[in-house]
Formats: structure tokens, C-alpha cells, sequence
């Protein structure tokens, strides 16, 4: 039985939601708060005195108590007898975890120190962006100090760590009025003796810089410059139709190192800001606060080409700045790189700003890449404010290396579980509302991919996507294969919201099953048109998509095993399933230059949770077979070898088979998945 949550600990979890709910007090899993109070030693039954303070890597809005890193204040604060100096204080990190109350709960984060040393119950560290405009102003101190008087106390940038903790610790000492401060370049600190007077300090700090920022804003001399009319947003439509037109671009160039999931915003901030006189040099300063920058790197790559310039000369001058920003970050690195620093990680940007367009992010995976526009978003805010009131002066780059490439940090990047197989890929399943197509986008997204469910049954897709764990993992589009107008908006909602398509499963289809004499004109070109001519079409878009990323790709047709075999009353199907068949072995011939593979697979017998099934082919099959309708998956599995009914998993397993790494060499291979049957083996 879980023993009752320490009331010091509920009143630390409701705070953190408070404050982590409004993103004007924070960013996403930026800052950390703490409480101090006592609680039973679990060996002697005696009281002993804790810190809970929220953990490395997780977020303020959601904290759990999981989520908490529990240790023993005095352990913690004898740390001070034992420091070596600043310039051996990484080594203090380690020392954290003997801290440990029990079993400790949560990684102990960087700020640690700062939250134990400071002589206040309950502490609050937060990045708002009105507190980073106040701490990466030119004159920052004289500022906080007009600001707050002495309420507020200026503690100049240092890079956070235990030497950091001692300062705040100090100046608390030496300020027994204050109620926080606000850190150079960095962010603000808060502190009360209770939960609710820490808040209230915070919430004081953020909104009094809000308002101190605000009531200095003169829309006339506006802190971004004057408007650049040559790069006014284009209307919301064609900006968003010419966004999915370079999205695959921007994300083979930023992923030239290593493959990166892509998201893009075209909000209104971002907008305003790329559309006046100051953003190249504004964007050239880079972000200062560490939060922003380890997500954003130093500084982003912006497009200076027109929004509305020929699609050849932005994607022309997109390569050549993607060439120029490499050979700066590699030159960056080389400039601050020591002996022992860690190798460089990769040369591309994770912010692409395009004046009139918007913003692509890139990260490992969806959230991490939506995370870091959002920073940039936050980093945009903060420039703005820092304008206003002064001049916006960031931390120096000498120092974001000494942040980007610490030690702690590569150790921080190391205890990440290793990626799945299909981590930074994007999958496009037609079809995937329902049966087969469900079950594929299923197993897709529980091996790393981000999915596009797309199908003609919009809530079925939305439904999907939804149990799949919602826009981080899947999205719905409405797709009529039939339609090329169609198809091309469903793949450029797919590049919208995950930066491109790397995989593609043609799976959508349907079935009428009549003997020869009742098959109409209309039922040939029915079934014609959605998988034949439906999955050239998907297929062609697919390609193109490829082809722009240079990141090679995949595409799988879900075909049958009526390609092969010539089942009884059927024509229509599978001649069609036919044509599918040898589209797989044109496509891998003609594309694997590209290195995108092409591969099929051949399912019979898929009647449970299949909605071709369900829709009347079923009862059709059922009637040419002689038996009970509710039978007919006994009835198929009985007369393949294996005598197993064949699920619409099992066609999930085979087409991650394909895709999952283990057959990279293979194209033009049909696999398949009927539990046996001899008349349909491929010769």
C-alpha cells in the first residue's frame, strides 16, 4: 500500500501546476521548484529533514510525485565543506545522488544546489519571458533595480551549477527583504516559507517585469524595426500551400547529419517578427537563456529570398546558407572546443526562419521538434522585451559552448533510452481508419514512427490518430485515393505536421465479389481506380515527396493473394491486386537509385476487424464458399497449410518486417502473409 503523499510534497506538486499551466511563467519542462520539510526515516522512524525538488528533464505542468528527486538537506548542505572550487564544480553533480533520501526518486537536476543552499522553505526557478528580457537586457542590473527597488536582487550570469547556488544562497543572506532574483542572461529565482507566499513572490516578479516591459512599448519606434514589405506574410492559404512545398527541402537539409522529425508554425509572432528591419540581426545573437538554446542551438538559419521568388531560387538559396551555416557551427565549435570536449554533434540548424512563411523546428522526434519552435517562439518574446527597455545583449557564445557541449549535458544525452527502430521516420497509411490499415499504423507508431492516418472515413481517422497518442505521434488527414487533388493536400498536410514522409503503405481498398457475367463496367473501374490507379497516384506523390527530402524512403502495397491465384468469382479484384503486384516491381526498379525501396505484401483471409470484409465482401465470399459468414475466417484458415487464421497484425508484423532495418537490401520483394497457401506461392 503507497503510504500518504507528505503534505509538503502535495503543496510542491500543486504549485508546479499552477505555475507550469500558464506558458507566460515558464517553458515546457524549463525551471524547477522545491519544497523543504521533514518526513520519517524509513530505518530509524526518527524525523529527518528533505528537499523535494523536481527532477532532471521533466516538466512543471505535469509533474508527478515520481517526478520529484528526494534527498536529506543535511547530507546536501555539508556539500558546502567539501567544495573544491568552481572549477572543479561538475564534480559536486555525482555527489548528489548519495544525497538520496531512500531511493531518491527522480535525477537530481543542475539547479539541485540552488534550491538546497538558499535559506527559504519553498523556492521557485522559472524561465518567463519577461524575466530573460529583464536578465539578457545591456543594462539588466539598472533595470531590475528600477523594476523592483530592493524587492528584486541582480546576480550576474554565471553557468548554473552548485557555485551558482552559493551566490543566490548568499545574496538571499545579504537581502533578508527580497523575494527573489532575477539571473543574468538566464531567468528569475523566487523564494517563500510557504508554498502559497513563493508562488505569489513568483507570479510578483513575472508580472511586474510584464507590465514594466509593457508600459515602455511604443508601437512607433517598435523594437523589431520598421516593416519590411518585402516580406509580408503571404495570405494564410498560399503561405501554408508554399510551407509544404519546401518542408521536404528544409528537412533533408537539417538532416543531413542525422534524421530529424520537422514542425512548422506560421503563428503570428514569428510572422511579425521576420517581417521587420531587425530580425538578421537579432537572429544572429542567438538565444541566451540555456533552456532556449540547447533546443534551438546558438542561432537559427534564415532565408532571406522573397516569400512569393520562383520555387528554383528559394530552394537554390536554401542550399547555399544550409552550406554557409554548417561551416559556421563546425567553425563555432572549433573556436571553444577543448581537449576534452565532446565531439561535435551535428553542423545543422534545428530552427529554419522563412520571412512571410513562418518557422521549421527539428528535433528527434515530434515533440522535441515542436518543443524547439516553441523555445524560439519564447526566445522571440524575450528579444522583444529586451528591445523595448534597452538593447537585447545574450550571453556570450564562448559560454552557450561551454552549456551546449558540458559534460553534464553529454552525460544527460547518454541515459537516453536508445531510439526504436523507426524513430525520426514518418509514415503515410492510406486506409487507416479501420482493419488492416488501423493495425499497421499501430504497430508503426509503437516502433518510433510519427503516422498519418489518412482515410476516406474522416472520424474513423481521427479516432485513430487520437488512440495513437494524438499529434506527437499521429495525425488524421481525409484522403479520396481517386482524387489527385486530394491526395496532394493529404501529403502536404503530412509534411505540415511532421516535416515529410519517409514511408508509405498503399493499403486502402474495397472488394466486390461477382462471377464474370455480373460484373459491371462500373464495379472494374470502382475497384480499378482505388487500388490500381489509387496507389499510382499515392505512390507518385510519394516519390515526389522523396525525392525532395534525398533521404531515401519506403513504400509498401498491401496487394493480396489474389495477385497470384486465381480464386473463383472475382475478377475485378484481382486484377487489380495484379496490377498492384507489378507496380511494386516497376517502382523498385525505377526508384531504388533514389535509395527508396518498394515492397509488397500479400495478405488472404483477413476477416476479423477487416472493413472490407465488413462491408459486404464477407457475405459475398461467404456465399461463393458455401458457408456462414460469422465462419469464414474458420473457413480460410482451414484450408492453408498452417491451418492459422491470418489477423490484421499479422499484416502489421510483415510490413514493419520490410521497414524495420533488417532488410534494407530488399526491393521488389512481395511477402506473404496467408498462413500457407500452395497456389499462391511466388515462383
Amino acid at each position: 500500500m503507497k503510504p500518504p503523499t507528505n503534505p509538503a510534497v502535495e503543496a510542491l506538486l500543486n504549485r508546479s501546476h499552477a505555475l507550469g499551466a500558464d506558458p507566460r511563467n515558464t517553458n515546457y519542462a524549463g525551471g524547477n521548484t522545491s519544497a523543504k520539510g521533514t518526513d520519517r526515516d524509513p530505518v530509524t522512524g526518527a524525523d529527518v529533514e528533505l528537499m523535494w525538488v523536481k527532477g532532471s528533464g521533466g516538466d512543471l505542468g505535469t509533474l508527478t510525485e515520481g517526478g520529484l528527486a528526494a534527498l536529506r538537506l543535511d547530507r546536501l548542505r555539508a556539500m558546502v565543506d567539501v567544495y573544491p572550487g568552481v572549477e572543479r564544480e561538475d564534480e559536486m553533480v555525482a555527489a548528489f545522488d548519495f544525497c538520496a533520501h531512500g531511493k531518491g526518486g527522480a535525477a537530481p537536476s543542475i539547479d539541485t544546489a540552488m534550491h538546497g543552499l538558499v535559506d527559504a522553505a519553498h523556492v521557485d526557478h522559472l524561465h518567463p519571458d519577461s524575466g530573460i528580457a529583464l536578465a539578457t537586457a545591456a543594462d539588466g542590473e539598472k533595470l531590475t533595480a528600477e523594476c523592483f527597488g530592493d524587492a528584486v536582487v541582480w546576480v550576474p550570469w554565471r553557468r548554473p551549477g552548485f557555485q551558482l547556488g552559493l551566490d543566490i544562497a548568499a545574496i538571499k543572506a545579504a537581502n533578508p527583504g527580497a523575494i527573489g532574483c532575477v539571473l543574468g542572461g538566464h531567468g528569475i529565482t523566487a523564494w517563500g516559507e510557504t508554498s502559497e507566499e513563493c508562488e505569489a513572490n513568483s507570479l510578483r516578479i513575472i508580472r511586474t517585469a510584464e507590465e514594466f516591459i509593457a508600459a515602455r512599448f511604443d508601437a512607433a519606434a517598435h523594437p523589431f524595426g520598421d516593416e519590411l514589405p518585402r516580406y509580408a506574410p503571404l495570405p494564410a492559404g498560399t503561405r501554408r500551400t508554399r510551407a509544404a512545398e519546401l518542408a521536404p527541402l528544409v528537412r533533408g537539409l537539417a538532416s543531413t547529419d542525422r534524421p530529424q522529425i520537422g514542425h512548422f508554425t506560421d503563428a503570428d509572432v514569428v510572422l511579425e517578427f521576420l517581417g521587420r528591419a531587425e530580425h538578421p540581426r537579432l537572429a544572429a545573437l542567438g538565444t541566451s537563456c540555456p533552456d532556449h538554446f540547447l533546443r534551438t542551438k546558438v542561432r537559427p538559419l534564415v532565408l532571406d529570398t522573397a516569400p512569393e521568388a520562383p520555387l528554383a531560387e528559394v530552394e537554390a538559396r536554401l542550399r547555399e546558407l544550409h552550406a554557409a551555416y554548417r561551416e559556421e557551427y563546425a567553425a563555432y565549435y572549433a573556436r571553444h572546443a577543448t581537449p576534452d570536449s565532446p565531439a561535435m554533434r551535428g553542423a545543422d540548424p534545428a530552427i529554419v526562419l522563412v520571412p512571410g512563411i513562418g518557422m521549421f523546428s527539428f528535433g528527434k522526434d515530434k515533440q522535441t521538434a515542436r518543443v524547439a519552435g516553441e523555445f524560439y517562439v519564447n526566445a522571440i518574446n524575450v528579444m522583444r522585451g529586451a528591445e523595448t527597455i534597452s538593447t537585447y545583449a545574450p550571453i556570450e557564445e564562448s559560454e552557450k559552448f561551454r552549456i551546449e557541449y558540458w559534460a553534464l549535458e553529454e552525460a544527460k544525452l547518454a541515459r537516453l533510452p536508445e531510439p526504436k527502430p523507426l524513430a525520426t521516420r514518418v509514415a503515410l497509411v492510406t486506409g487507416a481508419g479501420s482493419g488492416i490499415g488501423k493495425a499497421i499504423a499501430e504497430r508503426l507508431v509503437a516502433e518510433g514512427a510519427c503516422v498519418v492516418v489518412a482515410d476516406l472515413n474522416v472520424e474513423n481517422a481521427d479516432a485513430v490518430a487520437a488512440s495513437l497518442g494524438g499529434p506527437d505521434k499521429a495525425v488524421a488527414v481525409p484522403v479520396d485515393v481517386t482524387d489527385e487533388e486530394r491526395i496532394r493536400d493529404a501529403f502536404a498536410a503530412a509534411v505540415l505536421a511532421f516535416g515529410g514522409v519517409d514511408l508509405v503503405v498503399n493499403n486502402a481498398g474495397i472488394s466486390i465479389s461477382k462471377p464474370l457475367l455480373e460484373t459491371t463496367a462500373r464495379d472494374w473501374d470502382l475497384q480499378h481506380d482505388i487500388m490500381a490507379r489509387g496507389s499510382f497516384l499515392v505512390s507518385r506523390e510519394a516519390a515526389r515527396v522523396m525525392l525532395a527530402q534525398k533521404l531515401g524512403g519506403d513504400i509498401v502495397y498491401i496487394a493480396s493473394k489474389n495477385a497470384v491465384f486465381a480464386g473463383p468469382n472475382n475478377i475485378a479484384y484481382s486484377a487489380t491486386k495484379a496490377d498492384q503486384a507489378h507496380q511494386v516491381r516497376l517502382l523498385a526498379a525505377e526508384l531504388g537509385e533514389h535509395g527508396i525501396r518498394v515492397n509488397g505484401v500479400n495478405p488472404d483471409g483477413v476477416v476479423r476487424g477487416s472493413g472490407i470484409f465488413a462491408g459486404g465482401w464477407g457475405a459475398q465470399r461467404a456465399a461463393v464458399y458455401g458457408v456462414e459468414e460469422e465462419k469464414l475466417g474458420e473457413f480460410y484458415a482451414q484450408r492453408t497449410i498452417l491451418k492459422r487464421e491470418v489477423l490484421p497484425e499479422h499484416v502489421a508484423n510483415a510490413v514493419f518486417a520490410l521497414t524495420g532495418g533488417d532488410l534494407s537490401h530488399t526491393t521488389g520483394l512481395h511477402i506473404p502473409v496467408d498462413a500457407g497457401v500452395a497456389a499462391a506461392f511466388l515462383r
